[in-house]
């Protein structure tokens, strides 16, 4: 069986297999988080992969592989790839924090979802906020900007939902929201890291700016 070097470079795989695996379905050798929760998935064997993705269809409508490209069945199709960076960050942010920052609670998740969905559709399911710690700045009432954590392992933590409402842009949330869950990460001993497509160069700009540096590329093989 092939082994992987770095546990990055299977994040959802090593995800489920370590911090995450109350959260796993598995089929023979490939490794999905429950749909409720996040749609992605991954494989240690690409072999397995055509079996398992058609059971896993079964679940839900439009999901993803991250890594390496599955083996289908005829009876599913990529989508599209999306090729995105796969960052990290070796040292805490030294950056004031001046927003009041929120951490998010069952009560804010239907917000939550909105705004996810808003700005990015398709990634955040209702569950998706019970995989790690998510963190929100409200203005008049209304949440406008959100980070949160996504996939664990035992050494790594995934940055993501870095999302900002379109008529809040601009204003140094994000920057802080980051600086903010980054160094909670680094408190819990764990090294962040966070994906980004690669086409989004405003948001590659603004993570090298905090200190994130690229690793590699990975893909997102979205499945339907």
């Amino acid at each position: 069986m092939k082994t992987t070097e770095h546990p990055l470079d299977n994040p959802v795989w090593n995800a489920l297999a370590e911090t995450h695996q109350e959260f796993a379905i598995a089929y023979d050798g490939v490794k999905f988080y429950n749909p409720a929760y996040c749609p992605f998935g991954g494989f240690v064997e690409p072999k397995n992969t055509a079996d398992a993705v058609k059971q896993y269809a079964t679940l839900t409508e439009n999901f993803f592989i991250v890594g390496e490209k599955p083996l289908l069945p005829a009876s599913l199709k990529i989508n599209k790839e999306l090729i995105c960076l796969q960052m990290v960050i070796a040292r805490k942010i030294d950056l004031p924090i001046d927003a009041e920052i929120v951490k998010l609670t069952a009560a804010h998740n239907e917000a939550l979802c909105e705004l996810v969905n808003l700005v990015q559709p398709g990634y955040f399911k209702n569950k998706t906020f019970l995989l790690g710690d998510y963190f929100g700045i409200f203005k008049e009432g209304q949440l406008v900007a959100i980070t949160g954590e996504r996939m664990k392992m035992n050494d790594f933590t995934e940055i993501s939902a870095i999302i900002t409402h379109p008529d809040h842009t601009g204003k140094g949330y994000a920057k802080q929201l980051i600086t903010h869950v980054v160094n909670a990460v680094f408190d819990q001993h764990k090294i962040p890291f966070l994906h980004v497509v690669e086409s989004n160069t405003g948001a590659i700009y603004l993570y090298e700016k905090l200190g994130f540096v690229t690793r590699r590329k990975i893909s997102f093989w979205n499945i339907v």
